[in-house]
């Protein structure tokens, strides 16, 4: 619930960039993206981004210039009013390719695209566990990043296989109803950020 400091934006419509840490077109958390987009409030806009052609984190490749499609990403996160990312679990861990992302988001310190950014982080695999491991290691990057994660609820889609259809389509209903919830709680969490904000520039 929006509290009194964030009612000048109540009826606003908040930006949110998204975007899945694999690059399997079939992914679960890929379609666990395009669930999002299904299941979002009125409220949030969700704009889908795809990490195929970001490449591997070099101070090299940055000193030269940030390549096209980081620069993209990294512009289109400072202009939205949030962050949703689908998690992948790879061993226990964040996969390389979602790593990557942040890593390159991360730049410069202090004041990179997730500085001071709102997100919320889900994720779906094949696992009893979902990727619980994997969104703690990301929650612990998004302390170096100042980035504020959603606490609860969590989504944590386990057992993916049998909670979408042949053609990625999240079918099972408390998943679905879990991440409906989810993702209204996620527009509260930006509505009260950008309260604040509003308060403090005021």
């Amino acid at each position: 619930m929006v509290d009194s400091g964030a009612m000048a934006i109540v009826g606003s419509v908040f930006n949110v960039v998204a975007f899945a840490g694999s690059l399997r077109r079939a992914s679960y958390n890929r379609a666990l993206v395009r669930a999002a987009t299904e299941l979002a409030p009125s409220a949030l806009h969700i704009m889908v981004f795809e990490l195929d052609d970001i490449p591997l984190y070099s101070e090299d490749i940055e000193a030269a210039g940030a390549p096209p499609s980081v620069i993209q990403l990294r512009d289109a996160i400072r202009k939205a009013d949030g962050l949703l990312i689908a998690a992948p679990e790879y061993n226990y861990g964040v996969p390389g390719v979602l790593k990557n992302a942040i890593d390159w988001l991360s730049r410069p310190p202090r004041d990179s695209a997730l500085n001071g950014k709102v997100a919320a982080v889900m994720g779906a695999s094949r696992g009893i566990a979902g990727t619980a491991r994997s969104q703690l290691q990301l929650r612990q990057a998004f302390v170096f990043t100042d980035t504020y994660a959603l606490l609860q609820p969590e989504v944590l889609v386990g057992q993916a296989h049998e909670k979408f259809d042949a053609d990625g389509r999240l079918v099972h209903q408390a998943t679905r109803d879990v991440l409906a919830t989810f993702l209204q709680r996620f527009t509260d969490l930006i509505a009260l950020h950008v309260g604040a904000e509003a308060r403090i520039s005021a």
